[in-house]
């Protein structure tokens, strides 16, 4: 049997035990998709703590925590009276959504540099979601702050709009401005140290991010909005 065979019956063998889970155990039967919500998030953290601090066979027991959730949410799926999908399905459309986005490598598209990948996942991903109409269409907001802040900021720039760390910064005169991080541990240091500064001043380090994001969110959207409309003139 060939290295493939093996590990598509591995995974066929996967399936097949959590349906037979799904159909004869009382807790796993009582469970929807909002449900298994919590376990999703616990078993990413989880796999996120071992990829960064765990053992080899820490992160192969945590992918494969998190495959179960895949298969737990599919299974579900697959149960759902108007419009079931199973594994298959979800495996099937993830195959022929990466082949898409990879036309260097199954198609005639040449690319030999990262950036150049980019473009062409790019430009693949806004053929597939052309119905959308903002960048900021398919962003989370449920992301952690501060990734969802590092993924605005991106989008902010895909509309022309100034970054935001140098437009608030060129507003501070050189006494107020913090020291600029030269490394990741470093910006590690200034982040617990802004949390610390919050924390002393009674302040709720996380509900001014996001209340700052959501603000960041209104510039872009009016960004957007003003393009739109000198496009029409």
């Amino acid at each position: 049997m060939t290295e493939t065979a093996e590990s598509s019956d591995a995974l066929r063998e996967a399936a097949d035990t959590m349906r037979a889970v799904r159909d004869r155990c009382v807790w796993t039967q009582q469970i929807d998709h909002r449900a298994l919500v919590p376990y999703l998030i616990e078993e990413s953290a989880e796999l996120i703590d071992a990829v960064e601090e765990g053992s080899r066979a820490e992160l192969r027991e945590e992918l494969g925590d998190l495959l179960w959730q895949v298969l737990f949410h599919a299974e579900i799926a697959s149960r759902d009276p108007d419009e079931p999908f199973d594994i298959d399905d979800v495996a099937r459309g993830l195959t022929d959504k990466m082949v898409r986005r990879h036309p260097h490598v199954f198609g005639d598209a040449v690319a030999t540099t990262p950036e150049e990948v980019l473009v062409h996942w790019n430009a693949a991903k806004a053929a597939e979601k052309n119905e959308r109409t903002s960048v900021l269409d398919g962003v989370s907001e449920r992301m952690p702050s501060l990734a969802l802040a590092q993924k605005l900021i991106g989008k902010a720039a895909q509309v022309d709009l100034p970054p935001t760390p140098r437009s608030l910064s060129e507003e501070r005169s050189d006494e107020t401005k913090p020291a600029e991080p030269r490394s990741e541990a470093e910006l590690g240091d200034t982040l617990l140290e802004l949390v610390a500064t919050a924390r002393e001043n009674g302040w709720d380090a996380e509900r001014a991010l996001r209340e700052r994001l959501r603000r960041l969110e209104g510039d872009i959207r009016a960004t957007e909005a003003a393009s739109r409309r000198d496009e029409i003139r």
